[in-house]
């Protein structure tokens, strides 16, 4: 308003035409309203610059006659822009789909703030080029029927990454927000712009951030290293930040024109995302700038990105284990060897799809190939001290080849020990008992009393020197039945109805 009264002074006071106003500062539509309300110099010290223009501009966006182009219903569209990722656009989209000689999208705008009679506040940001790159997960989800029979459904969380100077997008929805899910699609993403940014600005998610800190956060050791292996950074940033208004609007895009589709499968859902970020990014033009997201991107951030690694990052947990007195470390039920020296020591362990590696104070101490999780050992001899490790040398096929030269009924009782074994290496103890009492009874003794075990049915170590103990390897054992002639009748089967 201080524009308008400096008109009314030049014309009032100091008797200018309306020309030289326009020299001025233009004037003629200022005039031509202020004659219409009547206004004259000086004006009164209860005009305020409100009243001023209220006069003014009281009959600013009214007009008479009826409308060339169909009507929205404006409760409708004021209804759902309170929904969440609607916008302007997309309201707009519809209109004028139904409507192909509606108004267009700026005459649509104005037609709504002028019912509103509200403004929207924004705010711009400032990025250096290939400086940052936006990462979080939306709010909502996206519902996925599993199961057409039963109609069953299940929700896929939103992936969303936006480089700062260009805005181009990129989104991938999955199935949990879970740390190998997180990390694998921030390398899809970093695939996807052909280059890493100097920074992984991510909000405050628990997955990525350990313990939330304005000063001093703690950030995943698997997202770190991630960021590390393609020469990145990781900047978490505070909850409400630019970081949420970054992903809005790749939010709003993507959810707002899904929300009435139905998916079947998840490679759905990512195939529509995919056909919208490519109107989003390479279609859409940026108002501001007079370019889409994508020339941006080649203009700005694709020279500033830094090249990818030739090796693509392979996921990798780290967790905190004690080796145990068998200098052995417990990682998903599997038993993976130290060197025995740091037996009862805390270890890290770096877990892979492939392989296991274990430090010490950051010093690499053991490095296995991945085993299921079986409740099995694997064991380096050279992890081993010299006494356990002349033991490890026995295996299955030598101690059969032991058991075999001591006798055939040591033979056949150390293979039915192992064969009972849930796991053959649970009876490797119980054979190498049996065979070594070879030192003190000698070899016909044990393989006599080998011999007393099977007849009676005991299969284990104890049994075999407890028979040896009391000398009952020289008892023949009782057939426990005196014979008797064989019972022929017609309803009992003999031997021609096995043969």
């Amino acid at each position: 308003m201080r524009r308008a009264r400096e008109i009314l002074r030049y014309r009032f006071e100091q008797g200018l035409g309306h020309k030289s106003i326009a020299v001025r500062v233009g004037a003629a539509e200022t005039l031509r309203r202020a004659a219409i309300a009547e206004l004259s110099w000086p004006l009164g010290d209860d005009i305020s610059d409100a009243v001023l223009e209220a006069a003014l501009y009281k009959a600013a966006g009214t007009k008479t006659g009826h409308r060339r182009s169909p009507e929205p219903d404006w409760t409708q569209v004021h209804r759902e822009l309170k929904r969440k990722h609607m916008t302007l656009q997309i309201l707009w989209d519809e209109y004028i789909s139904r409507y192909p000689e509606g108004y267009r999208y700026s005459r649509f705008c104005d037609l709504y703030r002028g019912w509103a009679m509200k403004l929207p506040v924004t705010m711009r940001q400032d990025h250096a080029a290939g400086d940052k790159l936006f990462v979080d997960y939306a709010g909502d989800t996206v519902t996925v029927v599993v199961d057409r029979l039963s109609g069953k459904t299940r929700q896929a969380h939103l992936f969303v990454a936006v480089l700062g100077a260009s805005s181009l997008s990129y989104a991938q929805a999955r199935w949990s927000e879970t740390l190998p899910d997180w990390i694998e699609c921030h390398i899809l993403a970093l695939e996807f712009f052909g280059g890493a940014p100097a920074l992984l600005v991510p909000d405050n998610a628990k997955v990525a951030i350990i313990k939330a800190c304005h000063f001093d956060p703690q950030v995943n050791r698997t997202y770190c290293g991630m960021a590390a292996h393609y020469g990145s950074a990781v900047l978490p940033t505070r909850p409400q930040a630019k970081v949420e208004a970054a992903v809005r609007i790749v939010e709003r895009w993507l959810l707002g024109r899904l929300r009435h589709r139905i998916f079947y499968s998840l490679a759905e859902v990512n195939a529509a995302i995919g056909q919208l970020l490519h109107d989003l990014n390479d279609k859409r033009v940026l108002r501001r700038v007079g370019a889409t997201r994508r020339q941006l991107f080649e203009e700005l951030d694709r020279p500033a990105l830094r090249p990818l690694p030739v090796e693509r990052y392979v996921f990798a947990e780290w967790r905190i284990r004690r080796a145990g007195l068998d200098y052995h470390v417990e990682i998903e039920r599997h038993y993976y060897s130290v060197p025995y020296r740091f037996a009862r020591e805390q270890v890290e362990a770096r877990i892979t799809a492939n392989t296991i590696e274990i430090f010490h104070k950051g010093e690499r101490i053991a490095a296995h190939r991945r085993s299921s999780g079986n409740g099995k050992h694997t064991t380096i001899p050279d992890h081993m001290p010299s006494a356990h490790r002349r033991f490890a040398d026995w295996t299955i096929e030598r101690i059969q080849r032991e058991a075999s030269a001591m006798g055939p009924d040591v033979a056949l009782l150390c293979e039915r020990i192992l064969a009972d074994r849930p796991h053959p290496e649970q009876g490797f103890r119980a054979c190498l008992g049996i065979i070594r009492l070879n030192k003190s009874f000698g070899r016909d003794r044990v393989n006599a009393a080998c011999g007393r075990a099977l007849e009676i049915g005991a299969r284990t170590y104890g049994s075999v020197r407890s028979i040896l103990d009391n000398h009952l390897d020289r008892t023949a054992a009782s057939n426990g039945a005196a014979p008797h002639e064989p019972i022929h009748h017609a309803n009992i089967r003999g031997p021609r109805y096995y043969h």
